[in-house]
């Protein structure tokens, strides 16, 4: 096995393949078709560890040209609440009522003390994503 390190590049053999880094959107390509054709490959094989090191190659890539930025807690909840297939009445039984449930995620209202607490303990999302400053609607 031989590497190269140099910020994201990588170069690793792998019984004669070589990873090289995924600079374009066809690498990208090439590297998705590639771990789609590895997803089986048991973990310590060849095949596991050639998608292990696809798979950084192309977080790396996606990093690059597809930042991530910060969600405020409004789009923390929803996401959260996207991933969990939670629906606006579900956030209502947890916050009390249809309207409050309704005004926060439309920003006309909030998130107080209160409820930032009330969603922690029932949904498991961090106090941490929730108590940050973001914009209301005017």
């Amino acid at each position: 096995m031989r590497r190269r390190c140099r910020s994201f590049e990588v170069e690793m053999m792998t019984q004669g393949a070589v990873l090289r880094p995924v600079r374009t959107k066809a690498d990208y390509e090439q590297a998705l078709a590639r771990i789609d054709a590895l997803w089986a490959a048991s973990y310590g094989t060849p095949e596991g560890d050639e998608l292990e090191a696809l798979a950084i190659l192309v977080q790396a890539y996606e990093a690059q040209v597809w930042p991530t930025l910060p969600l405020d807690p409004i789009e923390a909840l929803i996401a959260h609440m996207d991933l969990n297939g939670y629906q606006q009445s579900d956030l209502a039984a947890i916050l009390g009522s249809p309207s409050r449930a309704s005004e926060t995620l439309n920003r006309k209202r909030a998130l107080s003390l209160s409820m930032i607490r009330t969603i922690s303990a029932k949904w498991g999302i961090p106090v941490s994503f929730l108590v940050k400053a973001y914009p209301l609607a005017a």
